[in-house]
């Protein structure tokens, strides 16, 4: 799976490609150090897959490695961080 990143002035989204579909996790920027993930959209043909979980994973890594923090907004990135204790590090 490859997870590439789109950015904008305000925020921007991580987008996985598998098997010639799309699925996005989205995100605006609050400060330097801070993001909300808003929204996590996984087509129905890669649902089950592990695209989302990967989605949450990745921008997991990014916060951990950039020295920020995620609001997490979407319900779907809210439930894996409830899943996750060893994410708190990176949760505000």
């Amino acid at each position: 799976m490859n997870i590439t990143l789109e950015e904008t002035r305000s925020g921007g989204r991580y987008v996985a490609e598998v098997e010639g579909h799309y699925a996005e996790m989205t995100y605006s920027r609050a400060s330097p150090e801070l993001v909300i993930v808003d929204h996590t959209g996984v087509p129905d043909a890669l649902r089950g897959k592990g695209v989302g979980q990967a989605l949450a994973l990745h921008a997991v890594e990014e916060a951990r490695k950039g020295g920020w923090k995620i609001i997490p907004l979407c319900p779907f990135f809210k439930a894996q961080a409830e899943r996750h204790p060893d994410w708190q590090d990176i949760l505000r």
